[in-house]
C-alpha cells in the first residue's frame, strides 16, 4: 500500500472538493479560449462570430475564477500560535487582496470589451471607444495585479515554485498588454495597429496563464498535502 502522502498527491490533479481546484480548472479553461481564440486557421475554422463568442465565454470564465480567488483572500487560514494553531483572518488589505480585487476588475473589463466585440466591428467609429478602451483598461488591471501578485510573494519563496509562478503570470499580463496596444484601431483606417502583435501576444498571454493555473494546482496541491500530512511527517534534524 502507498503511504497517505503519496496517495494524496497523486489525487491533487483532481480535487473538486477544494475550491482552489475550481479556480485553477476556470483560469485553464478560459485561458484555453484565449489561447484558440486568436490563432488564424482557428478563426478560419469557426467563422468571427463563433471565434468572438469563445473570446467571450472565455473572459466569463477568467471572471469565474477571479472572484473565486479573490474570495480566497478573504477567507480565514490557521496560523501557529505559542504551540497551537489559532484561526486567524486574513488582513483584507493586504497585497494579496488587492492583487486579487484589482485582477477582479479587469475581467470585468474584459468581459465588456468581448461582449461589445459580438456586434461593434473594426469599421464602427465607436469601436476604440466601446471595445477597446475597456480591453485597454482590463490589460492595465491585469498588470497591476501581476505585479502585485509578484511582491506579495515571500523572498524566500521568490526563486521556488510560488515565486515562478507569479512571474510567468506576470509575463501573461505583459503580453495582454503589448496585445491591447496592437489593437488599438487608427481613425484613418478600419484596421489595428497590428494584427500579428494582437493574436500573437494574447496566444502568448494565455498560455502563461494556462501554465499558472497548472503550477496553482501543484502548489496548493502541495499545500493541502503538507497540512493533511500533520504529525505524521517525518522531520529531520
Amino acid at each position: 500500500m502507498r503511504p497517505i502522502q503519496a496517495r494524496t498527491a497523486a489525487s491533487a490533479f483532481w480535487s473538486p472538493t477544494r475550491r482552489w481546484w475550481w479556480t485553477a480548472l476556470l483560469f485553464a479553461t478560459g485561458s484555453a479560449c484565449f489561447f484558440v481564440a486568436p490563432l488564424p486557421g482557428f478563426i478560419d475554422l469557426v467563422g468571427p462570430e463563433a471565434d468572438a463568442a469563445v473570446f467571450f465565454v472565455g473572459s466569463i470564465l477568467f471572471t469565474a475564477a477571479a472572484l473565486l480567488q479573490w474570495c480566497d483572500s478573504l477567507t480565514p487560514g490557521l496560523e501557529n500560535q505559542g504551540g497551537g494553531a489559532v484561526r486567524l483572518w486574513r488582513r483584507p488589505r493586504g497585497l494579496v487582496w488587492w492583487s486579487s480585487s484589482v485582477q477582479l476588475v479587469g475581467t470585468l473589463f474584459f468581459n465588456i470589451t468581448t461582449f461589445r466585440a459580438l456586434s461593434v466591428t473594426l469599421d464602427s467609429p465607436s469601436y476604440d471607444r466601446l471595445v477597446w478602451r475597456p480591453d485597454a483598461l482590463g490589460s492595465i488591471c491585469f498588470l497591476v495585479s501581476g505585479v502585485l501578485a509578484y511582491a506579495a510573494v515571500d523572498g524566500a519563496l521568490r526563486w521556488k515554485l510560488d515565486g515562478t509562478t507569479a512571474l510567468i503570470n506576470l509575463l501573461g499580463c505583459a503580453a495582454f498588454g503589448v496585445a491591447a496596444m496592437g489593437a488599438y484601431v487608427l481613425p484613418s483606417s478600419t484596421s489595428e495597429v497590428s494584427v500579428t502583435t494582437v493574436n500573437a501576444m494574447t496566444s502568448l498571454g494565455a498560455l502563461c496563464f494556462l501554465v499558472g493555473a497548472v503550477l496553482l494546482v501543484r502548489i496548493s496541491g502541495r499545500e493541502d498535502l503538507s497540512s493533511t500530512a500533520g504529525s505524521s511527517r517525518v522531520h529531520h534534524a
